[in-house]
């Protein structure tokens, strides 16, 4: 097996799984428990989040924790939209953002909210100039995603988040895609919320963190016992917040080295791909990108059938295309990006890991050339055959 989907989720490190076990296994107390052992989970949960807010540069308290990044960027774009309607009701996001942004932003349509979706370049970029023109008197909230999860894209994020700071407009960003391989710094980056998961840089599923700047409103999506400072109630998860801070620091403390060695297979992906096939158009940003991610569109290939035969291969590998009733309906970042109808359907998104060698790289790329050229053989069989039948 070549494991080529880290952007999608990636394994539990093991060493993150043991700083877990006390809290699956021994300590069961409930933080929110006057006695003990609920002292001693309390405890492990605020060092948790010590430890995360120096890795963020922020404040303990300016953290919430969530089960994943949905939950966080659903809870960001409409906890602080309901909080500022009375200000405003116009939202401004980008048309390559995840589906938990976009999907939360046609919620707030769905309440009278306006959404603004700024374009991209074709690579992938929102441009100032665009961002800018977009604000109106009544913008509440822009939110614009750090790293691409289909593309790997990374924006000029501080440029971006400059402008709407002199207008006084809060500036979320979803980085799920970015922790882990890029450093993240709330201050650098300029935002005001900022969306994590764990499960992306090897820690568990199902926890995550909102980054909410003091100062700024927000509305919680549950109502309950009031934790998390009342803006995300319910029983607090200990042994996913001491594994999600375990995970981000190691993530830190590797993330030069991670980031050489996961650009270097990146690299070779690309090279010998986009080199060997034609017909290939290697989307997202050349220089400004996710270590980890190489992404093509290829002319003529059906994506399913690809990562079909891909997976008998034993390579996993995502497309940026959705299968739907047996049909495969084209990702709206690819749309986005403008390329020629004839590449949309065709898309392959590999994304390197920990787990992954240089050697299996190469030998994996070597395989996937070999399909697509079978595939496009295929193709023109097929496209020969009708066309026969049609002339006679």
């Amino acid at each position: 097996m070549t494991y080529l989907d880290h952007a999608a989720t990636t394994p539990l490190d093991p060493e993150v799984l043991e700083s877990m076990m006390p809290f699956l296994s021994g300590i069961t107390g409930n933080p929110s428990s006057v006695h003990a052992v609920g002292r001693i989970a309390r405890s492990a949960s605020d060092d948790a989040r010590e430890s995360m807010a120096r890795t963020l540069a922020c404040e303990p308290q300016e953290l919430v924790i969530t089960s994943g990044g949905t939950e966080s960027d659903n809870l960001a774009i409409k906890g602080s939209a309901r909080a500022s309607a009375r200000r405003g009701r116009h939202v401004v996001t980008s048309a390559i953002e995840h589906h938990a942004v976009l999907h939360s932003c046609a919620s707030l349509e769905r309440e009278g909210f306006e959404v603004s979706y700024v374009p991209v370049d074709e690579y992938g970029v929102v441009s100032p100039e665009d961002l800018a023109a977009s604000l109106r008197e009544d913008t509440i909230l822009v939110s614009i995603m750090l790293a691409n999860n289909e593309i790997g894209t990374v924006q000029r994020l501080s440029d971006l988040a400059r402008i709407t700071r002199d207008r006084g407009i809060p500036f979320h960003t979803d980085a799920v895609q970015a922790a882990g391989h890029l450093e993240i710094d709330v201050d650098d980056l300029g935002v005001d919320l900022l969306s994590l998961s764990a499960h992306k840089f090897y820690g568990p599923r199902g926890v995550g963190l909102l980054y909410v700047r003091d100062g700024v409103e927000l509305e919680p999506l549950l109502d309950g016992g009031g934790q998390e400072l009342e803006r995300r109630s319910g029983t607090e998860n200990i042994a996913g917040t001491v594994g999600m801070a375990r995970a981000l620091g190691m993530a830190t403390d590797r993330l030069e080295h991670r980031a050489r060695r996961e650009g270097e297979m990146r690299d070779m992906l690309i090279e010998k791909i986009a080199g060997a096939t034609g017909d290939v158009v290697a989307t997202g940003h050349p220089t400004r990108r996710l270590p980890s991610v190489a992404s093509f569109c290829f002319r003529g290939i059906d994506a399913e059938s690809l990562l079909i035969n891909l997976d008998l291969d034993g390579i996993q590998a995502s497309s940026g295309s959705a299968c739907t009733s047996g049909s495969v309906i084209v990702s709206h970042v690819i749309q986005a990006l403008g390329l020629p109808e004839a590449f949309e359907a065709g898309s392959l998104r590999l994304s390197v890991g920990d787990s992954n060698t240089p050697e299996e790289i190469s030998a994996a790329a070597d395989i996937i050339i070999a399909h697509i050229v079978r595939l496009r053989g295929i193709a023109q069989e097929v496209t020969e055959a009708e066309f026969g039948a049609v002339g006679g």
